[in-house]
């Protein structure tokens, strides 16, 4: 399948769209997580009111989504690195994980699969992006490939799906195409394409699930 870009924005459209949507993104984030909380308790956290009967760590996990989204709004323009990455989980993982914002360096499992996500080595994971964004694809394939690289990488100890989702829209909004996001009505069936990928290795179904149903932008 050919993933053309379906938007093609201004910096200052990406922006726009970057503030309009970061509260969903921030949910989807918790979604994918499989937290208790609603769009609507999410927003008002979000807005610095208290939830009742929201527990600590959703509201943890919140405010992580929060630091990470205004951190890559005021860097959409510094280039993508490992680096770069591992900043991001820095913020998302903060207080979750046995350690943050640096490769794991023991052994995960993820819930759901036998697939065992290798040691992750701090040169092979730097050359394994360089190719991604060297590829002679559009942007939105590289967010594509960018997501399901770092999902199955599974590179911290937490957050991963979170940190791929957010170095995903980097790409997308830095060359103006768009917002991944993905929506209640599309959680389940993304919950099936991503297992279905870490049993299999094979990205394509999971790309194309993402591309028809997850990237948003703004129809002008």
């Amino acid at each position: 399948m050919t993933y053309q870009d379906k938007y093609k924005l201004t910096p200052q459209q990406s922006a726009f769209l970057a503030k309009k949507k970061w509260d969903e993104n921030v949910y989807c984030g918790m979604r994918m997580e499989n937290r208790a909380v609603t769009f609507p308790q999410t927003r008002t956290i979000l807005n610095g009111v208290n939830v009742p009967n929201v527990q600590l760590d959703d509201i943890q996990a919140i405010l992580n989504m929060r630091d990470a989204w205004r951190y890559l709004m005021n860097s959409v323009d510094v280039p993508l690195s490992v680096e770069y990455i591992c900043k991001l989980n820095e913020f998302i993982a903060r207080n979750e994980a046995l350690e943050w914002g640096k490769l794991r360096t023991g052994s995960v499992g993820i819930s759901g699969t036998d697939y065992l996500p290798p040691l992750p080595v701090y040169a092979d994971v730097e050359r394994e992006l360089a190719e991604i964004l060297a590829k002679d694809t559009t942007a939105t394939e590289k967010a594509l490939d960018a997501f399901a690289w770092g999902a199955r990488g599974q590179f911290f100890w937490d957050g991963n799906k979170r940190t791929s989702l957010t170095v995903a829209n980097k790409i997308l909004l830095m060359n103006g195409a768009g917002i991944l996001t993905i929506t209640d009505q599309h959680m389940e069936a993304f919950n099936v394409a991503l297992l279905n990928y870490y049993n299999t290795g094979e990205a394509e179904p999971l790309k194309t699930f993402l591309y028809n149903n997850a990237i948003q932008g703004l129809d002008l």
